[in-house]
């Protein structure tokens, strides 16, 4: 065997693990492991913080929703901390200020400090974190609350839905394809002990396990597996329903990608004392191959797609290969032409072109890390869209 069947073989090996053999292993591993926790129709002193940055288009809708929530008034604080807003967003949020619900006028300085001072405020035993953009199911916080019941329980993340987008285009659907899967990784892992980290839309933590958000890092994520790394639980629970609309246009929607991909690389990063197995177990197995290899995955792609072509002459294995290749990036082209045009692809096209969008923008985040690049400040564009400051 020459060395470049050999590097053709292990690369195989490596994507074929991290996007079939992984999430395999994970089912496998839920059908005999199960670790069951206890959940009580409760209601403890919560606290939800909501970190925006010039959302006037959207934040009367999320003060209204608030307002619906299913929960008790005396038991629930709502802070929305401003990130040094400069449209009407703290004039809107102001005609909502009563002794439940607080606008924190800050001064712009990235979510993470935002987060951090409005944390400071909260009073209440729970803490649940949110999205400007995202809808909560009237029952949420309910529903989140309800394995604390449980002491060994230290977060709860939530269960993030795509509404109708406004472009409905081949992000779109490919990112709705994406959390699909992801949300029953997400069910498996909970099963038989932790859930991977948390998404910013909805999630939840007891009070006393948050510390402070380092900058430049995802904050959901941190903040999260925090939870684990002091000893705690974190599951998830599907019936903690928030919608948010889904992926824009493509070209923001690779910047949204690549901010996102630059600070949860960093966040590994910060929180690498997690991949050590021997403190906790098969967790740091699950961490290593969901957040770092399934990401780091687009180098052996890469070399994938460089050798196989040489391969050709070597058997009909490398010539059907480099044929599936072509006819993959083929599809991934007319999806984001596609998309370009306005026009919603076929699911055949949708999803090849978001797996490219997402590796491209894997490669531009390792850009950003190995030049010392970091992502402090957002500029939301909603529709899905997200553009990175620096």
């Amino acid at each position: 065997m020459t060395p470049l069947e050999m590097t053709f073989l292990v690369c195989l090996f490596v994507i074929g693990y991290a996007y079939l053999g992984f999430p395999l292993l994970t089912f496998l591993r839920s059908l005999v492991v199960r670790k069951t926790f206890q959940c009580e129709e409760i209601t403890p002193a919560v606290s939800l913080i909501i970190c925006c940055y010039n959302e006037e288009a959207g934040i009367e809708e999320k003060m209204k929703n608030v307002l619906e929530l299913d929960y008790p008034a005396e038991k629930l604080q709502v802070l929305v901390a401003s990130d040094g807003s400069t449209d009407r967003t703290n004039e809107i949020v102001a005609g909502y200020q009563n002794n439940q619900i607080k606008l924190l006028k800050l001064p712009r300085a990235g979510k993470a400090r935002s987060l951090n001072a409005a944390v400071h405020q909260a009073n209440g035993d729970i803490l649940v974190f949110s999205d400007a953009n995202s809808m909560y199911a009237a029952d949420s916080i309910r529903e989140l609350v309800k394995p604390f019941a449980d002491l060994s329980i230290g977060g709860v993340a939530g269960n993030q839905v795509y509404s109708k987008n406004y472009d409905d285009g081949a992000a779109a659907s490919g990112e709705q394809s994406y959390w699909n899967f992801d949300r029953w990784m997400k069910i498996w892992q909970s099963r038989s002990g932790h859930a991977i980290s948390a998404t910013g839309a909805i999630y939840a933590i007891r009070r006393f396990l948050f510390q402070p958000v380092p900058e430049g890092v995802t904050d959901d994520f941190v903040t999260s597996t925090r939870v684990i790394a002091q000893g705690y639980r974190l599951i998830f629970n599907p019936q903690a329903i928030c919608r948010e609309p889904a992926a824009g246009a493509a070209k923001a929607e690779l910047g949204r990608k690549t901010r996102v991909t630059t600070r949860g690389l960093r966040a590994v990063w910060c929180m690498r004392t997690l991949l050590n197995p021997f403190k906790y177990g098969f967790y740091s197995f699950q961490l290593f191959s969901h957040k770092l290899l399934r990401r780091l995955v687009v180098l052996p792609i890469l070399a994938l797609g460089i050798i196989t072509p040489l391969l050709w002459n070597l058997g009909w294995i490398y010539q059907a290969a480099t044929i599936l290749e072509i006819l993959f990036i083929g599809l991934a082209v007319a999806g984001c032409v596609a998309s370009m045009t306005g026009r919603k692809p076929p699911k055949l096209m949708s999803i090849p072109f978001y797996f490219c969008m997402i590796n491209v923008a894997v490669l531009m985040a390792i850009m950003n890390l190995l030049r010392g690049h970091q992502v402090t400040l957002w500029n939301p564009h909603r529709g899905g869209l997200t553009t990175p400051t620096s």
